[in-house]
């Protein structure tokens, strides 16, 4: 298969734009990006169909690109040609995809980018020293992104000793928003709380009982919604 390059990549999205759907998406996300359309499953496929003809450099290159066109539809697409558990070398994704963490403007875009980016800091956990930063930005998604992108470590089992630390690294943080009234943190440490209560109910428990009272109501309700009652 031969390389595709930003030109023909845009072009094959703009290809399948849908005016309509478009406006009532741009409306959901409230954005002024423009936004062509295109359906995330759709978008993933085109990406997946990109990478396969480019080595790991050129995928980074097209995935900046395509980030940099500002194109909500093609930002998807340059998080979906990172989306991989195996990249090698992958140090370039990496730093790609942390350099688009302070750009973030909204949720669906951040999530696209922190799913990339979890399994690039799965690949490597030492990572984390990247994201503790964010946890203390003055941007509110970069902090939101701090939580989402280490939500792999709410769903483990069987942890090992780096993945336990890391986990309650996290769980530090999520302490430390509580105070935080913006709903997007509120329902970010729900969200990791929630997620972790199918793993690890006790913790989540002894989380809620420090501070689920300085927590917003939907917030807390969110993360207690797989706990069983007390006996």
């Amino acid at each position: 298969m031969t390389a595709i390059t930003l030109a023909e990549a845009l072009a094959a999205l703009e290809a399948e734009a849908d005016p309509a759907r478009a406006a009532g998406e741009a409306a959901y996300l409230k954005t002024t990006r423009r936004v062509l359309g295109l359906r995330v499953p759709r978008i993933t496929e085109l990406a997946t169909g990109w990478r396969d003809g480019l080595t790991v450099e050129a995928r980074v290159a097209l995935a900046d690109g395509l980030w940099q066109s500002d194109i909500h539809d093609a930002r998807v697409a340059a998080a979906k040609l990172l989306t991989q558990a195996r990249l090698r070398p992958d140090q370039a994704a990496w730093a790609l995809i942390a350099s688009w963490v302070p750009q973030f403007d909204g949720w669906a875009l951040a999530d696209h980018a922190c799913d990339a980016g979890n399994r690039r800091l799965l690949a490597d956990p030492s990572r984390i020293e990247t994201v503790a930063g964010w946890a203390t930005s003055d941007h509110m998604w970069s902090r939101r992104a701090a939580l989402v992108i280490t939500l792999p470590w709410a769903r483990m089992n069987n942890l090992k000793p780096l993945d336990a630390e890391i986990r309650e690294t996290v769980l530090g943080w999520a302490a430390d928003y509580v105070p935080d009234r913006d709903w997007f943190i509120q329902k970010a440490v729900a969200w990791w709380l929630r997620d972790l209560s199918k793993h690890d109910a006790a913790r989540v428990r002894r989380f809620l009982n420090e501070h689920g009272a300085a927590m917003k109501g939907f917030a807390r309700k969110e993360a207690g919604k797989y706990l069983s009652p007390e006996a």
